[in-house]
């Protein structure tokens, strides 16, 4: 079970949370720049004196290693997650999470939940598995692009340059773990009902829903026949976010603490530690694409 809380840590977290806000303006950037920038060196951002110890909340330890990976070269680093299923109660928090950060229209959802009932009646359970992009290091997806609009990172993350994907969908059809969507253009609010003085419809309510969104460091406004819409979408571990010192959302929402995310190439970090563990196993190792998601089972 995850630590309570106390109220010295929430000064400490809320510290935390402010400082990494104000180092997280996210500046406009061209894709190929922005997702350079995103595997850049950021020595500027820092943690709080005294911020983690040895009873803090694991997430400030995360974030710490973090801080510390980026301050080498980015081929020195490899971003994992670790998703503990004993730990996730289902409750889609980081769905929720990421459709939120990245501003997801319908149809597009970087980081399900699959909800399965496992028994027969009355001996049944559930069983609760979040499925990220699994930035595999020898990605099926990368090899069928046409264009070559997606590729991996040094530091182990498979980007896609929007600009440059043209939604051929092959790349969808490639990936073994269905990890990657297409954007369709819609909206929530379409075709929603509207009366004037009495019914607020999509003329308004979708104001929220044309705001650029910030993946790889750039602005992305959502306009008809620009992308993202029409591309293939994909998770990135929210690069734009780790590049200035925060973690994934779908790690910083979790609320039983099921997901860890850090440098596996830092042999003392907490990602080193788990994915040794006897029970970290990998979803289809017998394709030998090498996904960097690890689950405790």
């Amino acid at each position: 079970m995850p630590k309570e809380v106390n109220r010295r840590d929430f000064i400490k977290l809320a510290a935390v949370a402010a400082s990494v806000v104000t180092v997280g303006q996210v500046l406009p950037l061209q894709p190929k720049q922005a997702m350079a920038a995103s595997s850049a060196p950021n020595p500027a951002v820092t943690l709080p004196v005294g911020a983690v110890s040895d009873t803090s909340d694991v997430l400030l330890r995360m974030q710490q290693e973090l801080i510390q990976a980026l301050k080498k070269p980015v081929e020195q680093r490899h971003w994992r997650m670790v998703l503990d299923l004993n730990k996730c109660v289902g409750c889609s928090a980081c769905t929720i999470a990421c459709v939120s950060e990245n501003k997801l229209p319908p149809g597009v959802v970087y980081r399900p939940v699959l909800d399965e009932e496992i028994g027969t009646y009355p001996n049944v359970t559930r069983r609760f598995t979040p499925r990220p992009c699994f930035q595999c290091d020898h990605p099926p997806c990368v090899p069928v692009c046409p264009v070559n609009a997606t590729w991996k990172q040094a530091d182990g993350v498979v980007v896609v340059d929007y600009n440059l994907c043209i939604g051929c969908r092959y790349c969808l059809v490639a990936c073994p773990y269905h990890a990657r969507t297409s954007d369709f253009g819609a909206n929530y609010c379409q075709n929603t009902a509207e009366a004037a003085g009495i019914i607020v419809g999509q003329q308004k309510a979708d104001d929220y829903e044309k705001m650029p969104n910030f993946e790889y460091g750039k602005k992305w406004p959502r306009k008809k026949y620009t992308s993202p819409i029409g591309n293939a979408r994909k998770c990135h571990f929210c690069l734009h976010r780790v590049a200035n010192g925060m973690l994934p959302a779908c790690v910083t929402t979790c609320i039983g603490r099921a997901t860890y995310f850090g440098d596996t190439n830092d042999p003392d970090s907490l990602v080193s530690e788990l994915v040794s563990r006897p029970d970290a196993i990998r979803l289809k190792e017998e394709l030998g694409t090498e996904p960097s998601v690890y689950y405790l089972v």
